[in-house]
């Protein structure tokens, strides 16, 4: 729906400067006329900001940005900024800035958005934009699984503080996310100094608003070839000064993320942060990412079986699927989108991109390996490219 308002989540582990870079954000003269939803406004730490208190859970900043608190349930929430924008009781908005706790698993708000009708019909799911701190993301994310769920579902990854952590750390912490999340862009930060441009209007979760460029939408090239994934990987998961290990097969990294690297000889020159995701099953929490192809056009009714399937036996194991088919006899390219076990309707868009025709597909998934899925299309569609 082309009425409908964006709506931007903003996630990231605690500490890991989501309130200055919301606070930033918001001091940019494009996002005036914005909603933002906080869980309280303490937390934010915005009160040196206010100019007006419009009532008990909203208050008027200097932007002409709209901050209201979460009280109880977010669908109402969300329904009650918009009728009271309707009203006049507060400015109009013309977007929204939903900021999450930084414990939160950001995919029940992605569901909450993209299946409650009370909401999708006013609200339109812009992307998930994840902050990571550059000093201390490394140990989070050996520790705790909440900041690798953040990084897997996130459509723009905004890499914080980088001005107090080193370039081999930098390093490290970039070839980890990258394990977790191949095509999100990562933008580096210092004080939340990102535009505002970088971090909305992403149409990440409506492919049909990138216009021309699907590939924009799907970052499929992030995964490199089949011939040239092994060196395009090697370079991403660099270990940073000191490391000599042998990445040759790094391209391959998802089967160990399932599997486990039973087998694998590590150089000790890497230590023990080594950014390779072979080494680092337990640190990715299961989590991988890869991209199959299929070079013969598909059997649409077959091909959408085939999903419905997977949904029903993997759901929670996909964390995001997203993909551009090529369906026999269909002169526009498919759309397929689902996070976890829930899918958009398919869509199409209006035409290829120069003479690639090809069918391929994201998945971000959680201890499930691509063989698995390999495995499940080949009844339906046949043998995806290796």
């Amino acid at each position: 729906m082309t009425d409908t308002i964006p709506l931007t989540v903003l996630t990231g582990f605690l500490g890991s400067g989501k309130t200055t870079l919301l606070k930033r954000l918001l001091s940019d003269p494009q996002m005036a006329g914005t909603g933002v939803i906080i869980n309280e406004f303490g937390e934010v730490g915005i009160d040196d900001a206010l100019v007006e208190k419009l009532d008990d859970d909203a208050v008027l900043l200097p932007s002409g940005c709209v901050c209201c608190e979460v009280r109880g349930d977010l669908i109402e929430s969300l329904e009650r900024m918009h009728t009271r924008s309707l009203w006049g009781d507060i400015p109009k908005i013309s977007r929204v800035v939903l900021e999450t706790t930084g414990l939160a698993d950001p995919a029940p708000i992605v569901h909450t958005v993209m299946t409650e009708e009370r909401l999708f019909r006013i609200y339109q799911l812009d992307g998930v934009v994840t902050t990571v701190d550059a000093q201390h993301g490394l140990a989070e994310l050996d520790q705790q699984f909440e900041p690798a769920k953040q990084i897997a579902v996130a459509d723009r990854i905004v890499l914080t503080k980088v001005d107090l952590a080193d370039p081999a750390t930098i390093a490290r912490l970039e070839g980890r996310i990258r394990a977790l999340n191949r095509s999100a862009p990562i933008r580096k930060a210092v004080l939340g100094d990102v535009p505002a441009h970088e971090l909305i209007g992403l149409g990440a979760h409506e492919p049909a608003l990138v216009g021309t460029d699907p590939e924009r939408w799907l970052a499929a090239g992030s995964f490199g070839s089949a011939a040239g994934r092994d060196h395009h990987a090697a370079e991403e998961h660099a270990c940073g000064p000191g490391c000599t290990h042998d990445h040759d097969h790094a391209g391959h990294h998802h089967h160990h993320d399932a599997h486990g690297a039973a087998g694998h000889n590590h150089d000790d020159d890497c230590g023990d942060d080594c950014a390779h995701p072979d080494h680092h099953h337990g640190h990715l929490h299961g989590i991988g990412s890869f991209c199959l192809s299929f070079a013969e056009p598909l059997d649409g009714p077959q091909m959408s079986n085939a999903l419905s399937l997977l949904a029903q036996l993997y759901g929670p194991k996909l964390l995001r699927v997203k993909g551009i088919l090529n369906v026999k006899d269909q002169p526009r390219p498919f759309v397929v989108h689902g996070v976890q076990h829930i899918f958009y309707p398919p869509d199409t868009l209006k035409s290829w991109k120069g003479d690639r025709r090809q069918s391929r597909v994201v998945f971000i998934t959680r201890d499930l390996p691509e063989e698995t899925i390999r495995r499940h299309f080949k009844p339906f569609v046949g043998e995806a490219l290796p």
